[in-house]
């Protein structure tokens, strides 16, 4: 028999590790609550997610129609790419939420004496590394969301166009959200080095995505009309 600690332990990673699975509205009701996690890290990736499967819808619906024929090859390799990104950003869900509660329990631990207090503050910079490395993988997928939108939208059908605009839109949503994390846990860590490499990286994957979703947008805009 499972003592109460160990129930309660086995119920949050029952809970914690089926995020993905379960509904919008609980997700949403959980995203809305007291409750720390999900938050803005999983949300991020949420879209960015939905960016990567608006660009798979995409291709589903222009692979096999014979007016596509000449971009079919095309598309079914875009399609095997968007899908491979949005299982990766479905997993970065979980994962946000597994780095914010490891962070958590960090800023829990005993700060009576300086040994614990040196030992505490070790193991935050440790985990904060690690916090601001996991979103940065985000940015760094959601940059790759946003530039497969642009084939979409350069070559899918005409029925479906408007979803490449959406999938553009949410991976730009997704990046400047997951920028907003990398940013917060990196302006905490000690160690300059490191936190100025992973900023001088995110930089480098916002430069210009503001531009690009524009064009892509108006790509998509123009078919419309």
């Amino acid at each position: 028999m499972l003592t109460r600690a160990a129930e309660q332990h086995f119920y949050l990673l029952l809970t914690m590790s089926e995020i993905k699975d379960k509904s919008i509205d609980t997700f949403l009701q959980e995203l809305a609550s007291k409750a720390a996690t999900p938050g803005g890290g999983s949300a991020a990736a949420v879209m960015g997610a939905q960016s990567a499967a608006l660009t798979s819808m995409v291709c589903n619906l222009t692979i096999g129609k014979p007016k596509y024929a000449e971009v079919e090859a095309d598309m079914k390799a875009l399609l095997e790419t968007s899908e491979a990104l949005r299982e990766q950003l479905t997993g970065m869900i979980k994962a946000d939420v597994d780095v914010f509660d490891k962070l958590m329990a960090c800023y829990s631990l005993p700060k009576e004496t300086e040994q614990q207090k040196a030992e505490r503050s070790a193991q935050i910079q440790t985990v904060l590394k690690e916090a601001t490395e996991v979103p940065l993988a985000c940015a760094k997928a959601c940059r790759e969301a946003i530039e497969l939108s642009q084939i979409a939208a350069n070559k899918g059908n005409l029925g479906v166009i408007s979803d490449a605009g959406v999938a553009v839109m949410a991976g730009y949503a997704a990046l400047k959200s997951a920028a907003l994390n990398v940013y917060i846990n990196a302006g905490s860590i000690k160690d300059k080095d490191f936190a100025d490499a992973r900023i001088a990286e995110l930089e480098s994957l916002l430069a210009s995505a503001d531009i690009k979703t524009e064009e892509i947008y108006q790509i998509v805009k123009a078919k419309l009309q």
